[in-house]
């Protein structure tokens, strides 16, 4: 008989759900769990808790270059995705970028033709083999630059992710011309037209070469995470959008780190997911917090009556 699958839910860091309550059936069961520190703080280091990628690091540019184009092979890449950069009194942040800005291929195609000089005189040639995602073919033997992912600086101010280190200076020196480009582009005069917001800037990131293997325990992934969608099929797992909770058939690893409702959470996943772990349907279920922390529940923990609640995730 084969045996029963396990479902891990990667969360925000519990101090996101700030002083909410879970419901208490749930908190009585998850003061049952185990609990413990799986690795780093961040984003970057959830995700690579779950993905292996050698050699070690997380070059999503190439891997997603490689799904969009089939060419990533034998170079190096940057995304340099469409971003809509919104100054405010103190400073500028960053709003949107990427498939959320709602570009059409002609779109891309006309932003993308006054910037092609400038990257390509810098012997980087830019082009958009999807219309929301941009990239940087970078010299051979360049030093891969090391930038901010946009989901992590969504909201914050531009100038605390700007280019550091050796090359900082040129970095930043086209990014300036770029937005200078994008700024005066007759298309963003359309676009606000239409109600929608500007493309008046790049945000580069995901800097790497194809790796040579990507793996992960997980034969299913549900994410909106395009980065870990690319991922996820490159390993070999099925990747597909979350939907309603429903017992998985395999090894599944479920992304709401972008959901900051503990009783929606409940709710939606965690009632349905404890209700299948007693059942026997899942071996294990598994929170994986942002902040490094994780929460692993088993059926036989319900014996663990003389637990207390845990009624927070912070």
């Amino acid at each position: 008989m084969a045996a029963s699958p396990r479902l891990v839910l990667l969360l925000p860091a519990g101090a996101d759900f700030g002083a909410q309550r879970l419901p208490a059936p749930v908190a009585a069961v998850f003061g049952r769990a185990d609990a413990g520190i799986a690795g780093e703080a961040g984003e970057g280091a959830q995700l690579q808790r779950h993905v292996e990628v050698l050699p070690r690091g997380w070059p999503v540019a190439a891997v997603t270059r490689q799904r969009d184009a089939c060419d990533a092979a034998g170079a190096a890449w940057l995304r340099a995705d469409p971003a809509w950069i919104r100054p405010d009194i103190n400073g500028a942040r960053l709003f949107g970028y990427g498939d959320a800005l709602q570009l059409d291929a002609d779109e891309a195609a006309d932003l993308l033709r006054p910037l092609k000089p400038l990257f390509g005189d810098s012997g980087m040639p830019i082009d958009a083999p999807v219309a929301g995602r941009w990239y940087l073919r970078l010299p051979q033997g360049a030093p891969l630059p090391s930038f901010t992912s946009p989901d992590e600086a969504l909201g914050t101010d531009l100038f605390e992710h700007l280019a550091e280190g050796p090359d900082a200076r040129r970095w930043r020196t086209l990014l300036n011309e770029a937005q200078i480009v994008l700024h005066n582009h007759p298309r963003n005069a359309q676009r606000a037209a239409r109600g929608l917001p500007p493309v008046n800037s790049l945000w580069f990131w995901g800097a790497g070469v194809l790796p040579d293997q990507v793996r992960m325990p997980a034969a299913h992934v549900l994410t909106r995470d395009d980065a870990l969608a690319a991922m996820a099929a490159a390993a070999g797992a099925h990747a597909a959008v979350p939907a309603a909770f429903a017992v998985p058939g395999a090894d599944t690893l479920v992304d709401l780190r972008s959901g900051r409702d503990l009783r929606q959470l409940a709710g939606e996943w965690l009632s349905p997911a404890l209700e299948a772990l007693q059942a026997g349907t899942l071996s294990s279920l598994v929170l994986d917090l942002a902040d490094g922390r994780q929460l692993t529940l088993r059926r036989s923990q319900r014996w663990r009556v003389w637990r207390r609640s845990r009624a927070s995730l912070s």
